[in-house]
C-alpha cells in the first residue's frame, strides 16, 4: 500500500492525496491549487492517469479540496466520489460558481472576433460539473461504508463547513487490517451554527492540515462581543455602514446567525443589514435542509425564535440592480458580500463607492492571501486601484480571527494527541505553509510522535 501527497504538500490549497491499494487507486480530495497566478494552466493536468483512479473521497465542499473534480472527470476519471449529503449539495454550487468565473476571466481578455481563443481556456464547463454530480454518492456520518471486500469509508464529523469530515479508511492489506486517517480541514469548538469537531479514532496513519500551526486564535473577547463593538462604533454612534467581505458558503451563514442573535437579543438598536452575494442566498438554503445538522445551539434558536438565518433587519439582495441601489441606501447599514479576499464578485462594487468614505469601516473576517486587494488593504496600502481608478483608502480597516472556520495550533495538537503514539505509525502534515507545518511538526516530536513534512509526489509505503 502506498500514499503519495499530490496537493497541499507544504503549501495551503491543493488538496489530493493518492492511496494505492492492490489493483485499486483512491483519491482523498481533488483540489484547485491557486498557489500560482496561472492557476488554469497549472490545474489542467494531472500527476497520474485520471482513468486509473477507482474512487474519491471528497472531505468537504471548499475549492481548494474539491474544485478540480470536473477536470478529473472530463480527463477519464468513471468512479464513485463519496462524500457527506451536505458536501455534495455545496460542492455543486461551489464548481458552478467556478465555471462561471473561469468564463468572466475569458471574456475578460477576449478581445474582437477572436474571442474563444483569446484568455485563459476554462479548466472546465457546466456539462462537467453535471457529468460530475452525478458521480456522487452520499453517506451519513459515523456510518461505516463498505467499498469492496478490501476497504471501507467513515466520516467524522470536523466541524470547518457544513458537511466537513474527516475520512477513516479501513484496509484489509493481506492478513492485516490498517486504518489510515485523513482529517480534511479541523474546525473549531463552539464555532457558530457548526458543530464541534468529534474524536478521531485510532489510526496506524493520520493525514492531518497544519494551516494554523504556530498560531493562537484571539482570545481577549468573544465574537459577538466583538461585532457589537465593532457595529456600535461604525453604525450606531456615528451615521456609517460596516462593510464585511466573507466566503459565501460558511462564513456568511455562521456571521448572519451570529447578527440575528445580537439584534433579537437587543445588545443594539436595528441596523438594515444587506447580504449581496446570489452564492450565498443558495448556501442558505442548503443550510436550512440540513438544519438537523447544525450545533445544538443553532437548533434551540431554532425551536424558540425560528429561521436562523432570517430576521426582521436582514435582506438578501437578489439581482445586480438591487445590489447597485445598496449604494443609494443612505442610512447606517452593514453590507456582507463576497469575495473574502475582495478578488472579484459583487464586493468590489461597494468597494468602490466605499473606500474614500470616512464613515466606512471595512471588517475583514478571514484569511487574505498575499497579492489579493484584501492583503493590500489590510497591509495598510494608502492607495488601491479599482476599474482602473487609483482611490486613497479613508476607510477604516479592521480584521478579527474570531470567524476563523480553522482550528489553531492548540486546536492541531490535540487532534493528534487523541491518537496513542505508541501505536500510530506516522503522521503527515499537509494544508499549511511550511513555517506552519515546523511549529506543529516540532510540537507533535516533542509528544512522542513521527511526523513527516511531504514534498509533492512523494510516496511513502505504509
Amino acid at each position: 500500500m502506498k500514499l503519495t501527497i499530490w496537493g497541499a504538500a507544504q503549501q495551503v490549497t491543493g488538496s489530493m492525496h493518492l492511496l494505492q491499494l492492490e489493483k485499486y487507486n483512491v483519491l482523498i480530495d481533488c483540489g484547485l491549487d491557486y498557489e500560482k497566478d496561472t492557476y488554469q494552466e497549472e490545474n489542467q493536468y494531472f500527476p497520474f492517469d485520471p482513468s486509473e483512479i477507482d474512487l474519491v473521497i471528497l472531505t468537504h465542499a471548499h475549492i481548494d479540496h474539491s474544485g478540480n473534480l470536473p477536470t478529473l472527470v472530463r480527463m477519464g476519471f468513471i468512479g464513485q466520489i463519496l462524500s457527506t449529503p451536505p458536501t455534495a449539495d455545496l460542492t455543486e454550487l461551489l464548481l458552478l460558481d467556478s465555471v462561471n468565473i473561469f468564463l468572466s476571466k475569458q471574456n475578460k481578455h477576449s478581445k474582437g472576433r477572436n474571442r474563444r481563443s483569446s484568455g485563459p481556456q476554462p479548466l472546465y464547463l457546466h456539462k462537467h460539473v453535471n457529468e460530475t454530480m452525478e458521480r456522487f454518492v452520499t453517506i451519513a456520518f459515523q456510518k461505516d461504508f463498505k467499498v469492496n471486500e478490501h476497504l471501507s469509508v467513515t466520516f467524522i464529523p470536523v466541524g470547518h463547513l457544513l458537511g466537513a469530515a474527516a475520512v477513516i479508511l479501513t484496509v484489509k492489506d493481506g492478513e492485516e487490517l490498517k486504518k489510515i486517517g485523513f482529517t480534511g480541514d479541523i474546525g473549531r469548538k463552539n464555532y457558530p451554527v457548526l458543530v464541534d469537531p468529534e474524536q478521531i479514532p485510532q489510526v496506524d496513519y493520520l493525514v492531518t492540515e497544519s494551516t494554523y500551526g504556530g498560531r493562537q486564535h484571539s482570545a481577549d473577547t468573544n465574537l459577538q462581543d466583538k461585532l457589537v463593538e465593532t457595529i456600535n462604533e461604525t453604525c450606531v454612534k456615528f451615521p456609517g455602514r460596516l462593510i464585511i467581505p466573507a466566503f459565501s458558503i460558511g462564513r456568511t451563514q455562521s456571521l448572519v446567525y451570529s447578527l440575528n442573535r445580537i439584534f433579537s437579543e437587543g445588545l443594539l438598536p436595528p441596523v438594515k443589514i444587506f447580504v449581496d452575494s446570489p452564492l450565498a442566498s443558495f448556501a442558505t438554503n442548503i443550510y436550512r435542509k440540513y438544519q438537523h445538522l447544525l450545533n445544538d445551539e443553532s437548533q434551540d434558536f431554532y425551536r424558540r425564535k425560528g429561521d436562523e438565518f432570517e430576521f426582521d433587519e436582514l435582506s438578501y439582495v437578489q439581482d445586480k440592480r438591487e445590489s447597485l441601489s445598496v449604494s443609494n441606501y443612505h442610512e447606517p447599514c452593514i453590507i456582507i458580500s463576497s469575495a473574502g479576499m475582495l478578488e472579484g464578485g459583487r464586493i468590489q462594487d461597494h468597494l468602490y463607492y466605499n473606500i474614500q468614505n470616512y464613515y466606512c469601516t471595512i471588517l475583514f473576517i478571514g484569511y487574505c492571501a498575499k497579492g489579493t486587494l484584501g492583503n493590500r488593504l489590510l497591509r495598510g496600502d494608502p492607495i488601491v486601484r479599482l476599474r482602473n481608478r487609483d482611490l486613497m483608502v479613508y476607510a477604516t480597516i479592521k480584521q478579527t480571527d474570531l470567524l476563523s472556520g480553522h482550528g489553531d495550533h492548540n486546536d492541531l495538537v490535540n487532534t493528534v494527541k487523541t491518537q496513542d503514539p505508541k501505536k500510530i505509525k506516522k503522521v503527515f502534515l499537509v494544508h499549511g505553509e511550511i513555517k506552519s507545518m515546523t511549529s506543529l511538526s516540532e510540537a507533535l516530536s516533542e509528544e512522542g510522535y513521527s511526523v513527516e513534512m511531504p514534498l509533492k509526489g512523494v510516496g511513502y509505503d505504509i
